[in-house]
């Protein structure tokens, strides 16, 4: 009883983060093994606690999203890794082979031709109303020719290639572990900006509804019909016990060349009717089953742990291994992730180590039989040998380097300091600035106003000219009159975005030298400030490297009068909390820039020191619009507010 109620302990506190927080605390190898440990100790004891996640479809749904209750359960499906079990499963009935796509499931309904809703799964009685980044994805039809009800259940996804891209520009502390993990941050978003950026696609499985539509007996019927209306279905093979095994196998071959992550396949029963007569258990579809390759595991040796400094400061390590065969490759080096992956493998070089390709394509560390925990994690960068301390990321404890100007993360904040929040110098992309890197044009920030003394040979690199010279420098000229919480802002302090520098300027009345000599007790007195932004300000100005960089670069910038200056004081002391979406704004970030604009301040969450909620759907039922209400705080609309602004 104790190792059980261990287990669901483990497991339930994994699935909490992977279905609520989109973040991973343990492989999928390993919350298979437990769960299958699990349901042995239930079968052999005949006990079942409530709280075991054998019982359980999903959890709760924690966010600001509005709750929507789905109109038919939405069951979990039972597993195999038997291709035995598969044949069993379908005696001998024909049935329908497709892979299981790993993102995030969504329902989408349509009514007279038109999107009318998308919800999440959530715990499968209740999901998320994410109609507003819907209609953004990358390939749904927002109308189609079918004019009843139409509902139909898919996986919303993020394919591999876009998944690198996007996660190489996002921020360290936001960066996510895989393309499922960013899908459901992004489809989950409350600013649907953030889902048309990132070419979510939507992939269907299963039709649930279609009014006054005879499609037959046959469920593959039903995906052609959901073609014709221009909806991407899941790949499948019509299979029978027969043919099952080289249609797995035909699957299993494709997936290095997927564009999107799969986690296994799904078997049905092709008979609409024969699947019906089926029924369900309290957990499980009885029509219906997952399966999952059973994992080649391959033990081998701990030879080394690498650690490899990112441009984003993140010190990664790399386990290397005596190098042993997987799925038909040659394997030595697998990912460890984090430091918590780290400590909860307890590695020690030396140590007997079972590896294996997560989804047949990613190494992984599955477990370590030897469990030495005799690892020393380094104090120092290993590029620029200074130190490193260990931060709480999205997925657990990680490491990082505390040298803003190390030249592993010379990129990166290369990049941020030009952007557009920035000192706003167009004509630097990444490419750019990793070209001046190597021609040893570039080393820190102030070199941008250095560049003149590069002309001809920045003229003769490919890609450039005269006239894209002459473009760049001008845009490097007008930089040089920035707006000191711009400037605060391109230096990259860890934890002071935007936002945060202008309270910061604000403060200390546009004193850059003020700033620099700032104090603990000041800093953490600034509204909205806390510790941890307050040390990261004074460390970043106490840093010798920091100082002597700073000092050239205020030989080439002048600080203009800031927006904020211009802006007067209309908002003083108000604070507003924005929802949904808006119109008369681009988006919520420039309404939120408005605010500051005129001295006000934007927070995330109602409280009682919210001034005013902005939400155009004043009668929306939103906890946002609940919460404001219980307060009584003012809910107004856009147009509420710049009547407010032009008074």
């Amino acid at each position: 009883m104790e190792r059980m109620q261990e287990l669901i302990e483990i497991l339930n506190r994994a699935s909490r983060a992977y279905y609520q927080e989109d973040r991973e605390i343990m492989s999928d190898f390993e919350y298979d093994r437990l769960y299958d440990e699990l349901c042995s100790l239930e079968n052999e004891s005949g006990i079942v606690l409530s709280s075991s996640p054998t019982q359980k479809v999903g959890h709760q749904v924690l966010s600001s999203l509005q709750k929507v209750r789905h109109e038919s359960r939405m069951l979990s499906l039972d597993k195999t890794k038997s291709i035995e079990a598969l044949k069993d499963f379908l005696g001998e009935h024909r049935g329908i082979l497709s892979y299981k796509m790993d993102g995030l499931t969504v329902v989408l309904t349509y009514r007279d031709g038109e999107l009318y809703q998308a919800v999440t799964r959530g715990n499968g009685e209740i999901g998320e109303d994410i109609t507003h980044n819907a209609r953004f994805f990358k390939n749904i039809p927002l109308k189609i020719s079918f004019k009843g009800e139409l509902v139909l259940r898919g996986e919303a996804v993020i394919s591999f290639d876009d998944f690198n891209i996007i996660n190489e520009k996002l921020e360290a502390d936001d960066k996510y572990k895989n393309p499922r993990n960013l899908c459901s941050g992004t489809v989950r978003q409350l600013n649907s900006e953030i889902a048309a950026k990132r070419n979510v696609c939507f992939i269907a499985f299963a039709l649930v509804k279609a009014d006054d539509i005879d499609f037959g007996d046959d469920k593959n019927s039903r995906f052609k019909w959901l073609e014709k209306m221009g909806f991407e279905c899941v790949q499948r093979k019509i299979v029978d016990k027969d043919n099952i095994e080289n249609a797995v196998k035909e699957f299993e071959a494709q997936i290095p060349d997927n564009p999107f992550a799969t986690d296994g396949l799904v078997l049905t029963f092709s008979s609409m009717e024969y699947s019906s007569s089926l029924g369900e258990t309290a957990k499980f579809p009885r029509d219906s089953i997952a399966f999952k390759w059973a994992d080649e595991l391959a033990e081998t040796r701990l030879l080394a742990v690498e650690w490899s400094t990112s441009r984003t400061g993140l010190i990664n390590p790399i386990a290397i291994f005596e190098p042993v065969e997987l799925e038909g490759t040659t394997v030595e080096r697998a990912s460890l992730h984090n430091i918590s992956i780290i400590e909860g493998l307890e590695l020690g070089i030396g140590d007997k180590i079972k590896v294996y390709k997560a989804n047949m394509i990613i190494p992984q560390v599955a477990e370590n039989i030897t469990r030495s925990n005799s690892l020393e994690i380094p104090s120092v960068c290993p590029v620029c040998k200074e130190e490193a301390e260990i931060i709480g990321l999205r997925d657990g404890k990680a490491l990082k380097c505390t040298n803003p100007n190390c030249r592993a993360q010379r990129v990166c904040s290369l990049e941020h300091f030009v952007s557009r929040d920035a000192m706003n110098i167009e004509g630097l992309s990444e490419a750019t600035i990793e070209k001046f890197i190597d021609k040893g044009f570039l080393d820190n920030y102030t070199d941008f106003f250095r560049l003149e003394r590069y002309k001809d040979d920045i003229i003769a690199m490919e890609g450039f000219g005269e006239k894209s010279y002459n473009n760049l420098i001008n845009a490097i000229e007008r930089s040089r009159d920035a707006a000191l919480p711009n400037f605060i802002y391109a230096l990259g302090i860890n934890n002071v975005g935007l936002s945060n520098a202008k309270l910061l300027c604000k403060k200390y009345r546009n004193s850059l030298e003020d700033i620099r000599n700032a104090e603990f007790d000041e800093l953490i007195a600034v509204d909205g400030f806390g510790e941890v932004i307050a040390r990261n300000i004074i460390k970043y100005f106490d840093s010798e490297s920091s100082n002597k960089l700073l000092d050239e670069a205020l030989e080439f910038i002048h600080f203009k009068q800031s927006d904020e200056d211009e802006g007067g004081t209309l908002l003083e002391g108000k604070t507003f909390v924005i929802t949904g979406d808006v119109h008369i704004f681009k988006n919520r970030k420039e309404m939120q820039s408005k605010i500051e604009e005129l001295g006000g301040k934007v927070t995330g969450s109602v409280s009682a020191k919210t001034t005013y909620l902005v939400n155009n759907n004043i009668n929306s039922s939103s906890s946002k619009n609940k919460k404001a209400k219980e307060l009584g705080i003012p809910i107004i609309s856009e147009e509420d507010f710049m009547e407010m602004i032009r008074e």
